[in-house]
């Protein structure tokens, strides 16, 4: 009624102008409200450890944890935020990365991936950390009025989030789609990030097949749809890293495959192999001993023997 009126030039009725008013003063607070970097990473910080509590963890000593370990290590931080990694065992095929520094990796992701592979998709995640696509994403959610709520009276501390809360800060870290622009700024800097750690480039181009592939399966995943379900253009993504790189002298690495069982298991042949090495010297040792006793209690019993026949 109120746009009609404006539109028509009409008089405005009373109660459409007090209505106006109340919902442009609404929209002014919403936008004046202030969302400290802080304010973010506890609200951040929260979701992450409500996550961490419902999610199984592989510990670093796990099939998983124990890769997840050697796949970043040396990769500390981001622009000086510290940085911590923990894999969830689950299906799901996904991974974020939080401005509280909070990196998650699904089992699903490092099943269906190689190690290079799974450290471009990580690269891609931090890429958005690193431009404050992923804070600046959680500043407007704040400013929505179920979140504003969290925030205490006492010089702006966030209290106990509530399920919808937390739902809502899920929605945005797990299912926020970034616009093409943030999303190729993204991609450019997990290729800078690979480089610099050493690996080919290459390797994200062939992640982002791997998750195309999931599409075409009916098998999409979680992190194929806040990569790409938006995007039509996929494929030109994936053609420019490849020919970005293919320009800078790399070329596709030969076949890297997905860790085996054998691979989880390594730990373990070793355990067994250093036990069984543990046990061999053993042997060796009691062997040793045993001739030792042996051959001294062969001495004294000829020694006696002669000294008998001696005194005859």
């Amino acid at each position: 009624m109120l746009a009609a009126a404006l539109t028509t030039g009409a008089a405005v009725p009373a109660e459409a102008q007090n209505w106006g008013r109340l919902l442009k003063g609404g929209l002014e607070m919403v936008q004046s409200f202030t969302v400290t970097d802080d304010m973010v990473k506890e609200y951040v910080a929260a979701y992450v450890a409500d996550q961490d509590a419902k999610n199984q963890i592989d510990p670093v000593t796990g099939n998983y944890g124990r890769r997840l370990v050697k796949i970043v290590s040396g990769i500390t931080d981001v622009e000086g935020q510290p940085l911590n990694f923990k894999v969830y065992i689950t299906k799901d095929v996904n991974a974020f990365a939080c401005a509280d520094g909070s990196v998650r990796v699904y089992s699903g992701l490092m099943d269906l991936m190689n190690d290079d592979e799974v450290l471009g998709v990580i690269g891609h995640e931090i890429g958005h950390v690193a431009h404050k696509d992923t804070k600046n994403a959680m500043k407007n959610a704040i400013r929505t009025t179920a979140l504003r709520d969290a925030i205490g009276s006492a010089g702006g501390v966030v209290g106990a989030l509530s399920d919808s809360q937390l739902g809502a800060i899920g929605q945005v870290i797990l299912s926020n789609k970034y616009s093409q622009k943030q999303e190729s700024n993204a991609d450019d800097y997990a290729y800078t990030f690979l480089v610099q750690h050493g690996k080919n480039p290459l390797v994200l181009a062939e992640s982002f097949r791997k998750l195309a592939s999931l599409e075409n399966s009916g098998m999409a995943g979680s992190l194929y749809a806040k990569l790409f379900s938006d995007h039509p253009d996929t494929q030109k993504r994936i053609a420019s890293v490849e020919s970005k790189a293919l320009r800078d002298g790399y070329t596709y690495p030969k076949e890297s495959s997905i860790p085996t069982q054998a691979y989880y298991n390594e730990g373990k042949d070793l355990a067994k192999a250093t036990t069984a090495a543990k046990s061999t010297n053993t042997s060796k040792t009691t062997k040793k001993s045993t001739k030792k006793t042996t051959k001294k209690s062969t001495k004294k019993t000829t020694k006696k023997t002669t000294k008998k026949t001696s005194k005859r």
